[in-house]
């Protein structure tokens, strides 16, 4: 179905991360006037510099928000707060928030946007495949050793191909208004079994270890890691990770009509990308 296009501008907010990037690289191939929203663009964003705000919201309609390093963290709500009332100063009509599933403070801001008086569409998240190919796993994945502080805890992985389709359609048409989609893969896997996954389908050895939470913090800091992302995974590991999110949701298909994508079509997607070539023959 053709959409209708609603916005005559976009700005998309951490547009070469994982989310912000392919929703800012689908925009632009289906040719819609959108803005690059990150340090690096033309004209920079940066949510440690309040400075950078305005300018980019200058003839904007519509906002892809993704808050960096994560929406859990005490200084979002601030952040979230003033950038919102400068949206709708501004004249912005439609905001499209990332949140996070199984954590207050993500829903303190995701009320935050549903109060803001313009239209909204709220998309909160599990945790996401591509961590695993994209994200802070990685290195140790094609190390062929990933150790942490995880025990049998199950996850519902998401593909953020998911995550950023649905941000599209909500970003562009009007079917998605003040809506909260709750949004999971369709299989609870733990983490070791991810681990297991990745490497049958890879013909790997990948070799998964149970660490305390103490042990994790020394690795990291061992890597020279920052106290604030050791901070923030942490509390990622310790307290939202606890169980409260062992259970899967139709927020995909809900909002898109289909079943959300399996983690067997995310792993060989990632695997013709090549994403994991280093890690040791097993």
């Amino acid at each position: 179905m053709q959409a209708t296009t609603t916005a005559n501008r976009i700005l998309v907010l951490g547009s070469t991360g994982k989310t912000g990037g392919r929703i800012y690289q689908t925009l632009s191939n289906l040719g819609l006037p959108v803005r690059a929203g990150s340090r690096k663009a033309p004209l920079p964003f940066d949510w440690d510099n309040t400075a950078t705000w305005a300018p980019v919201l200058q003839h904007i309609d519509a906002v892809y928000i993704s808050y960096q390093p994560d929406i859990a963290i005490p200084a979002a709500l601030i952040a979230i707060t003033e950038f919102t009332r400068l949206a709708v100063q501004n004249g912005v009509r439609k905001l499209v928030l990332l949140s996070g599933r199984g954590e207050p403070e993500a829903q303190e801001c995701e009320k935050v946007i549903i109060n803001s008086g313009v239209d909204w569409t709220i998309i909160r998240a599990s945790w996401f495949a591509q961590n695993f190919s994209e994200g802070f796993l990685l290195d140790s994945i094609q190390a062929g050793h990933v150790a942490l502080p995880v025990g049998s805890i199950r996850e519902p992985f998401i593909d953020i191909d998911d995550i950023a389709e649905i941000a599209v359609q909500a970003l562009t048409t009007e079917h998605h208004n003040d809506q909260l989609y709750d949004v999971t893969g369709p299989r609870l896997l733990s983490f070791q079994e991810v681990i297991e996954e990745i490497g049958m389908a890879n013909g790997k050895r990948i070799l998964f270890e149970s660490v305390t939470i103490d042990e994790y913090a020394d690795m990291l800091r061992e890597y020279q890691v920052p106290v604030d992302y050791i901070s923030m995974l942490t509390y990622l590991f310790t307290v939202v990770l606890d169980g409260r999110n062992e259970h899967i949701t139709d927020g995909v298909e809900k909002a898109l009509c289909r079943k959300a994508t399996d983690f067997s079509v995310y792993l060989q997607k990632a695997i013709a990308q090549g994403v994991w070539q280093d890690t040791p023959v097993a």
